[in-house]
């Protein structure tokens, strides 16, 4: 039954499960092996988080040009903040410092979407330099073109699939391996 003035209730939060598929999808394109083999990430905890955070900016990215799709994009945030937190307390880092280290995943998290979304401007190259010093610790450009034309491909994927794919949680990112064959 429709209820009267149903229309004035705060619009109701994206569904846990949809939330968990997409970053469900993230995490396990960031944990694809060829990313750490052939294009040259640090297979450390800094490496893994930095390609959690490229794809995270990669879904974020592409949900802006979706109507309606902000509470979405923040519970999808949100979601890798709370699994972030729960990463740092696995790890045993004390109650007292998680605030202080999730600060600094919010700071790293601004700062490299911020580069990406700048770089994007200005060409392939200037995102290839912005991978480099963000993921690749400022080493080996050529792996980080490898990156850029990953980043370029995945955007244009998540771009040719419906609107309904993202927000469901059942869009798919393209293959790494076939994006650095593009190169």
């Amino acid at each position: 039954m429709l209820w009267p003035f149903n229309h004035f209730r705060k619009p109701r939060p994206p569904l846990r499960g949809t939330i968990e598929a997409i970053y469900g999808m993230i995490v396990t394109q960031a944990r694809e092996p060829l990313f750490y083999r052939d294009f040259g990430v640090p297979d450390t905890v800094n490496g893994r988080f930095d390609l959690l955070l490229l794809h995270l900016w990669l879904v974020l990215r592409r949900l802006k040009s979706v109507e309606g799709a902000t509470a979405l994009s923040q519970g999808l945030f949100d979601h890798f903040c709370n699994d972030m937190d729960d990463n740092l307390r696995e790890m045993g880092v004390s109650d007292l410092k998680v605030p202080k280290r999730m600060q600094a995943f919010g700071e790293a998290f601004y700062g490299r979407t911020t580069a990406y979304d700048l770089a994007l401007t200005d060409g392939r190259e200037a995102l290839a330099q912005a991978m480099c010093k963000n993921i690749l610790n400022g080493e080996n450009i050529e792996k980080a073109r490898l990156l850029a034309v990953y980043a370029e491909a995945a955007m244009a994927a998540l771009d040719s699939q419906g609107e309904a794919a993202l927000v469901s949680g059942s869009a798919r990112f393209p293959s790494p391996e076939k994006a650095g064959a593009q190169q």
